[in-house]
């Protein structure tokens, strides 16, 4: 048997040390080094800094015949460095409490925006106080903010939460979550932290209005002469107050006669959205396939494939006459909301892995379908009736913000670029 299972409860002392002070080198490892000589166990320990200051907790367990001498050289050892030092006695009962919460669901909540103040962080964490969860660890994502931000207007600012425990009502913390960031001007995500989480593999992107600021066929439209009336059809449709298929036959018949040679210039022109480039080299890097699933057309989807290297597009294709001006009409199947669903679960099987391991990324009503199917749906910039029901939601950055939802910090994030 090991000597601690042979040991009386009574020989054996728990004793937690919380060191702070300026952040230097060799602190943990003079530290843990007097522990070592003494043949400690060390049960648990982390450290934060903050602004070259750091605060480092130790845990550990020892005979409590050396206990008196490890402290008294800790102590030593502690003024040498220029760190203060504070001794607590941990019950086993204590600690054996603290053991088994352990096994208790676990969360991440992430919030982001330009930049966030306490009333936002103070707002979230109060709603993890009331139902039930405790943070076991905050740790910041982004780089620090500026003390000017008016020199940095495109800054951002993401902090996320590890939280433990079971919440009173998931339903109802996620809607409190989504309306008080809402309400003070922040975006939220809330995700169960599971093996999934940390190994997601595929984001399928809606197009129009997320990829670009615009809807091409509103662009379209325009150089055909019809933009108003498409406009308000392409409104209605991604309101949902009108079915998309129908919506859509509708907008592509008001496009007979159009040139087909003015698409070339609609998508060198497009409007691309903040933040696409350093998301797309990131994603690329870091092993991700990815896809655009989009109620719009092939011809841009294909020119964004090429611009930012995605994996795959599925659009609607237009019918080209043989004098080269667009019939009106469309070929095979529309790529509505269902059939964005249908080719997320077919490329999760192309790829091979659990459908937990997708994200969807959109804005309209027809994204809805995909962005609930998948282990991480986002409504981006998204209209109200998709906000509502979407579970996370990012209105306040770029589209580089989905980076932060996936638990990247800006640290890998440049070692990515490089």
């Amino acid at each position: 048997m090991s000597q601690d299972s042979t040991q009386p409860q009574s020989e054996r002392e728990l004793i937690l040390l919380n060191i702070s002070g300026p952040d230097r080198t060799g602190v943990t490892a003079a530290l843990t080094e007097v522990l070592a000589r003494h043949d400690a166990s060390i049960l648990d320990m982390g450290q934060a800094d903050i602004h070259h200051n750091m605060s480092l907790g130790i845990l550990f367990k020892t005979d409590s015949s050396r206990s008196g001498e490890i402290l008294k050289e800790i102590l030593f050892k502690s003024k040498d460095l220029g760190v203060q030092v504070q001794f607590s006695i941990i019950s086993e009962q204590d600690y054996e409490q603290w053991v088994s919460r352990q096994g208790k669901n676990r969360y991440v909540i992430t919030i982001l925006g330009r930049k966030l103040t306490a009333a936002q962080i103070s707002a979230t964490a109060r709603i993890i106080s009331e139902q039930g969860l405790n943070i076991d660890n905050i740790r910041r994502l982004t780089g620090r903010p500026p003390l000017d931000e008016a020199e940095q207007p495109a800054t951002k600012s993401c902090i996320e939460f590890s939280v433990r425990g079971t919440p009173v009502d998931r339903t109802v913390m996620q809607q409190q979550l989504m309306h008080t960031a809402a309400e003070l001007d922040f975006d939220i995500s809330m995700q169960e932290d599971t093996i999934y989480r940390r190994s997601r593999r595929l984001i399928c992107f809606d197009m129009d209005s997320t990829l670009i600021g615009t809807e091409v066929i509103d662009e379209l439209a325009d150089r055909a002469g019809v933009g108003e009336q498409v406009r308000e059809i392409t409104a209605r449709a991604m309101r949902g107050e009108i079915d998309f298929r129908e919506s859509f036959t509708e907008r592509v018949a008001l496009l007979k006669g159009l040139d087909v040679s003015v698409m070339k210039d609609i998508a060198e022109h497009l409007p691309i959205t903040e933040g696409l480039e350093r998301l797309m080299e990131v994603l690329k890097r870091s092993g991700y396939k990815t896809a655009i699933l989009s109620g719009g057309f092939t011809y841009f989807g294909e020119y964004l494939k090429q611009k930012f290297g995605f994996d795959y597009v599925y659009a609607n294709e237009l019918e080209v006459g043989p004098d080269g001006k667009l019939t009106g009409r469309y070929l095979g199947d529309i790529v509505d909301g269902q059939r964005k669903k249908e080719l997320l679960r077919l490329l999760a099987q192309v790829e091979r892995i659990n459908i937990a391991q997708t994200i969807a990324v959109g804005d309209g009503a027809n994204d809805l379908p995909m962005l609930s199917e998948a282990g991480l749906g986002i409504a981006f910039h998204a209209k109200p009736k998709v906000k509502a029901e979407a579970e996370q939601s990012i209105s306040t950055i770029g589209i580089d913000g989905v980076l932060y939802f996936l638990g990247f910090k800006d640290s890998y994030i440049t070692e990515a670029g490089k």
